[in-house]
């Protein structure tokens, strides 16, 4: 019963991050720096590795670690398009 709890525990604190985290990142308080929006891109990765550790944790890490290369490499291209076309935000 104990090791159930925890691992309900895992995910829905996992849940939460992702959700919390995601809504924080896309209309959170007026944040303009690029650097700072991909920072709080890591909060929702966090929260889907927490929902992947209550099944396998090198699923977790893999998730983790794919997710985390994925969308900063995404969002640094974004900001050099941005850069490149002279936008400022």
């Amino acid at each position: 019963m104990r090791n159930l709890l925890e691992t309900q525990i895992w995910f829905y604190a996992g849940a939460a991050l992702v959700v919390i985290g995601s809504i924080a990142t896309v209309a959170g308080p007026g944040v303009r720096d690029p650097i700072v929006r991909i920072l709080n891109t890591e909060i929702p990765a966090v929260g889907v590795s927490l929902i992947f550790l209550t099944y396998n944790h090198t699923l977790a890490l893999l998730t983790f670690i794919a997710a985390t290369t994925i969308m900063t490499l995404v969002l640094l291209r974004a900001v050099i398009r941005l850069e490149e076309m002279g936008v400022e935000g």
